[in-house]
């Protein structure tokens, strides 16, 4: 009596290619596009992690020892990761929101720039506070004294925002020239973030031998 092919080990290889077809046809993107947005989402989280280390190194190293400092970039590093897990899929849900009709090149080059535009502004905002700038008097006291000083501080950088993701989109859409030129960025940064997350694999070797 010949046996019936059990389907628990045929759904594995069936279920596979299907559930990248149903990802893609949601997002629009294809599998590589997909991983190159995930750089592109972990691209400025590791360069400033980076940054970060290396400016702390030193009087980490001095404060207790060279090891540390070392354990401490490597935990970093494993942060930038998540962070960047969390950049992406919120890039995700906002390529929902994006004309259906755009082809993956529009779609991939305006989802970098709204990740890249978000991570300057929380770069901009961390300097804010670890450099310890000032606003110039006369600029404060413009805005406590002008009529809506809340519109000045909340209003003016929402427009700046708004008025950056309108030109993002609009280039996109009519200047085939800015969708290359910023494509043949991405594909070199895509390089680099490799070489990053080969750190984060680093990092996590490190964070284990420290806690074992």
């Amino acid at each position: 009596m010949a046996k019936t092919p059990s389907i628990f080990f045929v759904s594995p290889c069936i279920l596979a290619p299907l559930r990248y077809i149903f990802v893609m046809n949601i997002f629009k993107l294809s599998k590589p596009n997909l991983w190159t947005l995930f750089l592109m989402a972990a691209f400025p989280t590791h360069v400033w992690t980076i940054l970060l280390a290396f400016q702390d190194f030193s009087w980490m190293a001095e404060r207790n020892n060279s090891w540390d400092a070392i354990g401490v970039g490597a935990y970093g590093l494993l942060a930038a990761f998540v962070e960047s897990v969390f950049v992406f899929a919120i890039a995700l849900l906002l390529s929902l929101l994006l004309p259906r009709v755009w082809d993956e090149k529009k779609r991939l080059v305006t989802l970098t720039g709204l990740i890249f535009a978000i991570a300057i502004a929380e770069i901009l905002n961390q300097l804010y506070f670890l450099m310890r700038w000032e606003m110039p008097a006369g600029v404060f006291t413009l805005i406590i004294h002008s009529s809506h000083p809340l519109w000045y501080l909340y209003g003016l950088p929402l427009f700046v925002s708004i008025l950056g993701t309108g030109l993002l989109f609009y280039f996109s859409v009519v200047s085939a020239k800015f969708v290359d030129g910023v494509l043949n960025s991405i594909e070199r940064l895509s390089l680099l973030t490799t070489l990053y997350l080969l750190l984060d694999f680093v990092g996590l070797i490190i964070v284990i031998i420290r806690n074992v």
